[in-house]
């Protein structure tokens, strides 16, 4: 599968089987959407996963009809058993529950989907498999490999792990003239090459668990604007954050919440304690109860608004959560970690096929594909966070903005980040000037 027009890269024959054109660290979304466009590149990758599959991520489960298009563009049959099409956004707060359906776009399909993690993320490592990808699952990537006259990265050191997750055999050396970060928000592997997170970007925690339901075929997805609870003393108390609850398919729903650092509660609340008060006054016929509960409850941070930076330097891209790339507006990363794989894949098939002076002007076209492509909404996303963090605000947006269908239509559109832009409406029009005029994030 090895592409042969690169001027350095070894042969197929003379390779050992550590040896590839591209190694990719981490086999969530963001690292086998990279592994499986490279490979539909005739490149030859390999992707080390620290898990073995099926395994599970911290996760809303939900998907907009963003990362629906990217899921069809990679041939995923979305129509199989295991998916959950939904119509729309189901918002409740204020007093009202309001339907709003997906837009109709030519850019977008007009549904969403759920599926959880443990089967997604599967589904696409398999995926990147069988289009020519050398998978390792429980391998622990432990470092980088660095050319001390060049500086560039040049390889990985791992360790084998066994079914326990526990260190087995000898170290191994993986090597690549070009290695991807995708191992999340943590980036062990870019922090070691000395790319921090920017303490100035947005970040969120999101705690989610299942419970059994008759409300797992919901064709809605839900998001609860206010978060109600009862009080020791009889009354009630309006909760920080946000709910979603997101009907599988399965028997269950995911039921969680989410609260960004510009909330003053930010790290100084027991979340889980708040999703058990939340789910607590939810009607008891939609059994989100503790005998209902399957599995614990979890949390995860989320990295947005390009929070760690550059996306390139020294021989490794970043894609997904290792580079911070979660929409500030919504909490969504899967989208924007698949669309940002299939840039990165497209620039290292293009980089490797140039010398070494042309390789690295390629590589460095990287991150500024980043910021045209998402940037400037980024920065409006980091404007919005910060609003949403003043109570007053949010009560100002839900006591205006829920009565009023036409704001709501247009707030849907600039939170889901869709829009087309050709021929589209004027709420098109007013989201795309805003993002062209906001500077890059």
């Amino acid at each position: 599968m090895s592409q042969r027009t690169g001027p350095e890269r070894p042969s197929a024959p003379s390779r050992t089987a550590g040896e590839a054109d591209v190694i990719v660290v981490g086999a969530g979304p963001a690292g086998s959407t990279t592994a499986y466009y490279l490979a539909r590149a005739g490149l030859d990758v390999l992707l080390l996963e620290k898990a073995s599959f099926p395994r599970d991520k911290v996760c809303g489960d939900g998907l907009t009809p963003r990362a629906v298009r990217q899921l069809v563009r990679m041939g995923i049959d979305t129509s199989a058993p295991g998916w959950i099409k939904n119509r729309g956004l189901r918002i409740i707060g204020g007093g009202m529950r309001l339907h709003l359906p997906w837009p109709e776009l030519a850019s977008y399909p007009d549904y969403g989907l759920v599926r959880t993690r443990t089967d997604f993320d599967e589904l696409l490592a398999r995926h990147a498999a069988t289009a020519g990808a050398r998978l390792h699952e429980r391998t622990n990537v432990t470092g980088p490999v660095v050319d001390e006259r060049t500086g560039h990265i040049t390889g990985v050191t791992a360790k084998p792990l066994d079914e326990r997750g526990r260190a087995v055999g000898e170290a191994v050396t993986y090597r690549a003239p070009l290695v991807v970060a995708a191992d999340g928000t943590s980036s062990r592997l870019s922090t070691a090459m000395g790319i921090h997170k920017r303490e100035d970007r947005p970040m969120a925690v999101a705690v989610r668990t299942y419970y059994k339901t008759p409300r797992h075929d919901d064709d809605w997805m839900e998001s609860w604007l206010e978060l109600w609870a009862e009080n020791p003393s009889g009354g009630r108390d309006l909760l920080p954050g946000y709910g979603w609850i997101f009907g599988t398919g399965n028997g269950t729903s995911n039921v969680g919440l989410g609260i960004t650092n510009t909330s003053k509660a930010f790290g100084r609340v027991d979340y889980k304690d708040m999703l058990r008060r939340w789910a607590a006054q939810t009607p008891p016929e939609w059994g989100f109860t503790e005998e209902n509960q399957i599995g614990d409850i979890r949390s995860a941070a989320l990295p947005m608004g390009f929070n760690r930076q550059p996306h390139y330097s020294r021989g490794l891209l970043l894609v997904g959560d290792a580079g911070g790339m979660v929409n500030p507006f919504n909490g969504e990363g899967i989208d924007y970690a698949m669309e940002a794989a299939n840039l990165a894949a497209t620039v290292i098939a293009d980089a490797l096929s140039r010398d070494a002076a042309g390789r690295e002007r390629v590589l460095q076209g990287y991150p500024a594909a980043l910021k045209h492509e998402h940037g400037g909404y980024f920065t409006l996303g980091r404007i919005f966070v910060r609003l949403i963090g003043d109570p007053r605000i949010m009560r100002i947006a839900r006591n205006h903005g829920l009565p009023r269908p036409w704001l709501m239509k247009f707030t849907l559109k600039l939170l889901a980040n869709l829009t087309d832009h050709r021929d589209g409406d004027a709420y098109d029009r007013v989201i795309n000037a805003m993002t062209r005029l906001a500077p890059a994030a």
